[in-house]
């Protein structure tokens, strides 16, 4: 038990907000109070963070390993039992189909260390090219559009403290009020110092509630929107042409690409006005600095990749990026979205942010690890391919901090290939719907029991410290995949590469990452204590003329990432959804958050506040569908399309648009929202298409 406060970071979303944890004298539980001190919030939670504590109850989260028994269910066990039952099951699928019949999928909860040993675990000991994780369905076309554009992907290339100083924010499809609500005082902070904000999202949410100006477009038509915009600031002679010569390459191309987008065209596509069209470009344009942040709405979409591109390209063609208070930046969902695919995990990159299939880069990691580079498998599957693939070619899955069940898109579709495993493992903090399913359930630690680091949406790498001790009977992730190590190796000592204490792991990472674009290597556990933090890249070697280097805040101001220094346009255009309304499926569904749930709410549906505040799935549609429907607020509704069936209360609402519904994607059963979503999947990034999927609505009478 520890009798002193211990300030480390919230569990949940990508601000990762500061907090205090006090022990109970017994020290068993711990409250969770304010950190002023912590420059992101300010001391300020929000209901998830205020009750976080609530999930480290014995009565709620797993406490013991469970294993199938022979008549079905999962019963406890030891943790020797489970350990062995799990080498075997996943060495035996690697011995009679080969390394890649074995499965790993991870998450954007676990912590720098999980993911950088996640991923050194699949590719050593498994000898599998098939992980990939749930972070694949966050950031990943944001991620593609910035590596092409910049040369380097960071969520923010700018502290979230930048954000009140500049002149106008574009906030593209994200809803930061419900979402991550502490931050919502810096676009509050915007609009006091005399900035303006715009909100884009076919939703009025609470945040386009403070909005100078909301674009309300179709799902789906957000690169659409954004190439009308750069039409316009071309029309109007507002873009920065000495900017564009020295600082870019590509105008060209997309300059005639955007032309081709002009405003009528544009208002006809996505239901925003030539008037608001204008307005927008007006206020984007007139102040020295600006911004544009995306989120999930233009990014989940299988034109991803091509829509980031096209906000990217609005704020090059006027000069805002890589400049003082101006810039493109994506705000990340997870809690360590930034940090868990910047170190292994994901399908085709090494630690470092590293690509798998460049030789230099397989060297240097290799050399780390003590294997032969050429016995690094390449890119496997991305997340949706791989979980498609469960059952057939994938025979056996380890997975750690997820929960597909609900949280894929077409869900049920993605359980029924979990159900045809071999054999699952599933290590997490609770009973999870795809926990249930598992041939083997190992609990683990959660962010109060352990030390470890997280890397937040603005790119600054975090200090979570331990505060309390776990239950008996739970071990650490970086426990689990030690013993495994030990049992799959083979008599090699593998487990020796697989250190339990989290600071010894990040030692390695730091000597895994230096020299790549997610360079660590000058960051450390002291540091991130005294520091509050250190952005990366931080190189251990220093600044240029000796000294330590302070880590980097701000990016690109005297060049981008690339080759030759340049920023790249994306020459892109306008296509349809994978799956555009028709007369059968008349409506179109998007689907999001609300603010006292998280992502799938295995955690959050265990906490009786939150589930007072959002007690369940619902479909919100406009007034004149409703009639058309017949249904009044809080009828069930069920809601078809070509993947299943969804059904939930009707919370009727002049907030969206009429030929659109939204479900939040939080619920398991038959409110399940991703039940309905669309795989349809980006070709560049393989981000599934959630955001935009056809469906019908019916009447349920009951």
């Amino acid at each position: 038990m520890r009798d002193t406060v211990t300030p480390t970071h919230c569990p949940y979303c990508a601000l990762q907000c500061g907090m205090n944890l006090t022990p109970a004298p017994d020290g068993t539980a711990v409250e969770v109070t304010e950190r002023a001190d912590f420059p992101v919030n300010r001391g300020a939670l929000c209901g998830k963070g205020r009750t976080a504590a609530a999930v480290l109850s014995p009565g709620v989260r797993l406490t013991s390993p469970l294993v199938r028994s022979a008549g079905g269910a999962l019963v406890p066990a030891s943790w020797e039992e489970a350990l062995e039952r799990v080498a075997g099951e996943l060495g035996r699928t690697r011995a009679e189909s080969g390394a890649d019949a074995v499965g790993v999928f991870g998450g954007g909860g676990l912590t720098n260390e999980k993911a950088y040993s996640l991923g050194k675990f699949a590719r050593v000991v498994l000898g599998t090219s098939q992980i990939d994780y749930n972070g694949r369905f966050c950031m990943s076309s944001a991620a593609a559009a910035g590596n092409t554009a910049f040369g380097l992907d960071r969520g923010l290339p700018f502290p979230l403290e930048d954000i009140p100083r500049t002149g106008c924010v574009i906030l593209v499809g994200s809803n930061p009020a419900e979402t991550m609500p502490p931050s919502l005082r810096y676009f509050t902070e915007l609009r006091e110092n005399g900035g303006t904000l715009i909100v884009v999202d076919p939703r009025r949410t609470k945040t386009a509630d403070h909005a100078d100006l909301h674009l309300a477009p179709r799902p789906g038509t957000d690169l659409a929107l954004a190439l009308g915009l750069l039409h316009l600031v071309v029309a109007e002679g507002r873009t920065d042409e000495a900017y564009v010569r020295e600082r870019t390459t590509g105008w060209e191309e997309t300059r005639a690409a955007a032309m081709a987008h002009w405003p009528e065209y544009v208002e006809r596509i996505t239901g925003v006005s030539v008037p608001e069209l204008r307005e927008a470009v007006r206020l984007f344009c007139e102040p020295e600095a600006a911004m544009v942040l995306t989120a999930r709405g233009p990014e989940q979409q299988s034109k991803g990749t091509d829509t980031v591109g096209a906000w990217i390209n609005l704020c090059l063609a006027t000069g805002r990026a890589g400049r003082p208070l101006s810039g493109y930046g994506c705000l990340t969902g997870q809690g360590n979205g930034q940090g868990g695919r910047e170190h292994g995990q994901k399908a085709d990159q090494l630690p470092g942010y590293r690509k798998l299939t460049d030789p230099a880069a397989r060297a240097h990691v290799a050399g780390v690890w003590g294997v032969d580079p050429d016995s690094l498998p390449g890119p496997g599957r991305s997340a949706y391919e791989l979980l498609d693939a469960l059952g057939t070619d994938i025979r056996s899955l380890l997975l750690m901090g997820s929960n597909p069940v609900v949280s894929a898109p077409r869900a049920a579709h993605v359980e029924e290939r979990i159900r045809s495993l071999d054999f699952l493992a599933v290590c997490d903090v609770v009973l999870s719907e795809t926990a249930a399913l598992a041939d083997v359930v190992l609990p683990v630690t959660q962010w109060a029991e352990e030390t470890g680091t997280t890397t937040s949406l603005e790119g600054r790498v975090l200090l979570r410290r331990r505060a309390i001790s776990p239950p008996e009977g739970v071990r650490s992730d970086l426990e689990v995949l030690h013993e495994l190590a030990a049992r799959l190796g083979g008599g090699r000592n593998l487990e020796k590469g697989f250190p339990t204490d989290p600071e010894e792991v990040f030692e390695e990472l730091r000597r895994a990452s230096a020299g790549g674009p997610a360079d660590y290597s000058g960051i450390t556990y002291r540091r991130l204590a005294e520091e509050n933090g250190v952005f990366w890249p931080c190189p251990a070697d220093g600044e240029p003329g000796g000294g330590v280097h302070p880590g980097t805040p701000r990016l690109f101001l005297d060049r981008f990432a690339t080759a030759d220094g340049r920023a790249r346009f994306a020459p892109v255009s306008h296509r349809a959804a994978a799956e555009e309304p028709d007369d059968e499926y008349p409506v179109l569904l998007t689907t999001g958050r609300v603010v006292a749930q998280y992502q799938s709410g295995a955690q959050t549906r265990r906490v009786d506040e939150l589930n007072a505040a959002a007690p369940g799935p619902f479909v919100e549609l406009h007034p004149r569908l409703a009639e058309r429907l017949g249904a009044a607020e809080g009828d069930p509704v069920a809601v078809v399309s070509r993947r299943g069936r969804a059904v939930a209360p009707a919370r009727i609402s002049t907030a969206i648009r009429p030929d659109t519904v939204f479900m939040p994607f939080h619920w398991a059963g038959e409110g399940r929202a991703n039940t309905l979503t669309n795989p349809a999947l980006d070709p560049t990034s393989r981000m599934p298409e959630f955001k935009a999927c056809a469906v019908r609505l019916e009447a349920v009478r009951r």
